[in-house]
């Protein structure tokens, strides 16, 4: 093989794994076990991107402002917890007393995107960034390169023993970008559907395009829905096995260095085997 042909070769590897990089725009809190006894302990990961492209993230814990779980006793602040970059697994979650709990996580803004125009108008379509895509065909940028700043927000459902109160579920945490459900999936009985709110900033969001998907077979979401112009949207509810919902949003900027804040948002659950 000649030298030549040998560059073009792992400059192509470069390039591809740029490109699943680029594209791995999911991120959740996966615990081990999404219901425990009271007072057990589940270890738990940050994963990112599905399919093929799904690993263990890399965020580190300077970038991470916000690390708790919201109970009807209040939040409690679990950042001394993680464990970030840990070879068995980035934290340990345990809660004392049975009822539902919302873990939160919240990173900083300071990761950014720099994309081909092509590759980003493919990427703000798959998602739904309306936003990113009037604001383009507006000034006429659709085929010039794009840039964006983002965050990472994301809550996981823990079950702790059996029953207990559900209500902090189907409540904001307060996050710039939130997927709240309307019902909880651990309510008893189990109910038919899962509708959920979106909120951007505190308000219903319109036209966001929100995914589900079934972590055990992730190579694409199971289904995915346009939220009403009361930022709603519903879903089958499962009956097993771990799942993923997300959602992302951006805005313009204005001489901030980046052509767009985005904020990628998601929410994981699941049920006992």
């Amino acid at each position: 093989m000649s030298v030549i042909h040998l560059r073009a070769l792992l400059a192509a590897g470069v390039l591809a794994g740029a490109a699943q990089a680029a594209s791995a725009h999911e991120f959740w809190i996966q615990p081990e076990r999404f219901w425990l006894p009271a007072g057990a302990t589940t270890p738990m990961t940050l994963q990112v991107g599905t399919g093929p492209e799904r690993q263990r993230s890399q965020l580190p814990l300077r970038r991470v402002l916000r690390f708790d779980a919201t109970s009807p006793d209040g939040e409690r602040d679990l950042r001394p917890s993680l464990t970030l970059g840990d070879t068995a697994a980035d934290g340990a979650l345990t809660f004392p007393r049975p009822g539902a709990y919302v873990v939160t996580l919240r990173s900083d803004a300071a990761a950014q995107s720099h994309q081909s125009a092509a590759r980003f108008n493919a990427y703000a379509e798959e998602e739904g960034l309306t936003p990113a895509l009037e604001t383009r065909a507006a000034k006429g940028l659709q085929a010039i390169d794009a840039s964006e700043r983002y965050s990472r927000q994301t809550k996981a459902l823990i079950q702790v023993g059996a029953g207990g109160e559900q209500a902090v579920v189907t409540r904001p945490v307060g996050l710039s970008l939130e997927i709240v459900p309307e019902v909880s999936p651990y309510a008893a009985p189990r109910p038919a559907s899962l509708p959920v709110r979106v909120l951007y900033e505190g308000r219903p969001l319109a036209g966001a395009l929100v995914k589900i998907t079934d972590l055990a077979h992730d190579a694409a979401p199971l289904e995915q829905r346009r939220t009403d112009a009361e930022g709603r949207a519903a879903f089958a509810m499962p009956s097993h096995g771990a799942w993923m919902m997300d959602v992302v949003w951006t805005r313009p900027l204005e001489d901030e260095g980046v052509d767009f804040e985005t904020v990628f948002s998601s929410l994981s659950f699941g049920f006992p085997d």
